[in-house]
């Protein structure tokens, strides 16, 4: 019979004093002018508290302790609200919760926006909910327009400068999906990445070849010749990739054979006294942990 899975979480939510609420770590006077801070207090103003804070009830003095939400305490407490609904955590660790979250990527970003949009929300009211001008709200919804759905699937969950997709736009389909294979396949997805593909990018392959940035023919080949080699030394390291398990399998039953040679005294003999070379390199091989050189990193 398993074991069941061990709840992170009381059922129910507590509400409480801000002041009987315990920070678990001082927060520099300096976080309220950062941006994030301002985030978070625009948007309790404008929408309330989303995401409750988390709290631990210490059982020797019985008060509660802040393991997650100390800005959204700090944000609340300017606001002038005395009392917080928290959410109870059997674990008092409060590394735990920070340690496994993800950062939004843009086309989630996009498509959070354009859901509130669609569900009523006003664009003025997202952006003071999100501390942003309305000319950047009208910027992320609009953001992948013009970029094929190929693309956005390849790079949905990808963390990127919204400005890269500005650069994508101005390619075809056809170049879109092959600069989002490359940059996956690099793991490389930074604007001067992306610009430097784009001004390796044929006029033919542009939505405006007229406007492509004139480069020299020498520049220009040069450019092209480095997104060839990128290309062939990754499908070379696919290769390798797919061949890794079964040649590490037949390392080691080479290994294990040229043990069986190595340990049977009269074959030994035989070649240290007749071909002494052999018999070092078989020494030498079977002394090697594979095991060990494939977890250097």
């Amino acid at each position: 019979m398993t074991a069941g899975i061990k709840q992170g979480f009381e059922k129910d939510l507590v509400d409480l004093a801000i002041t009987d609420i315990h920070p678990t770590k001082k927060m520099s006077s300096n976080v309220k002018y950062g941006r994030k801070y301002s985030q978070i207090l625009s948007s309790i103003r404008e929408v309330g508290l989303i995401e409750p804070p988390v709290v631990a009830l210490c059982y020797k003095t019985r008060k509660y302790l802040l393991l997650d939400g100390h800005l959204r305490i700090m944000a609340l407490s300017e606001l002038g609200e005395e009392r917080v609904t928290c959410l109870v955590s059997v674990d008092d660790e409060g590394y735990t919760y920070n340690k496994y979250i993800t950062r939004l990527s843009a086309i989630q970003e996009h498509k959070m926006i354009v859901k509130a949009l669609d569900a009523g929300v006003s664009e003025a009211k997202l952006a003071a909910a999100l501390n942003l001008d309305m000319s950047t709200i009208r910027n992320k919804k609009n953001m992948l327009d013009g970029v094929c759905q190929d693309v956005i699937d390849l790079l949905k969950d990808k963390i990127m400068s919204g400005s890269v997709f500005r650069l994508l736009k101005k390619m075809k389909p056809t170049r879109q999906i092959r600069v989002a294979m490359i940059m996956n396949d690099q793991n490389r997805y930074s604007y001067l990445y992306v610009k430097s593909l784009l001004d390796g990018t044929p006029a033919e392959q542009l939505v405006d070849g007229n406007k492509i940035k004139k480069l020299s023919p020498a520049a220009l080949e040069k450019r092209m010749r480095l997104e060839e080699e990128n290309i062939l030394l990754t499908d070379d390291l696919k290769v390798l990739d797919g061949s890794y398990g079964e040649d590490m399998v037949n390392l080691s039953l080479v290994q294990s054979y040229l043990k069986r040679i190595i340990n049977n005294d009269k074959v030994a003999d035989y070649l240290k006294r007749h071909h002494g070379d052999i018999h070092d390199k078989f020494s030498e091989i079977i002394e090697i942990d594979f095991l060990k050189m494939t977890n250097v990193s």
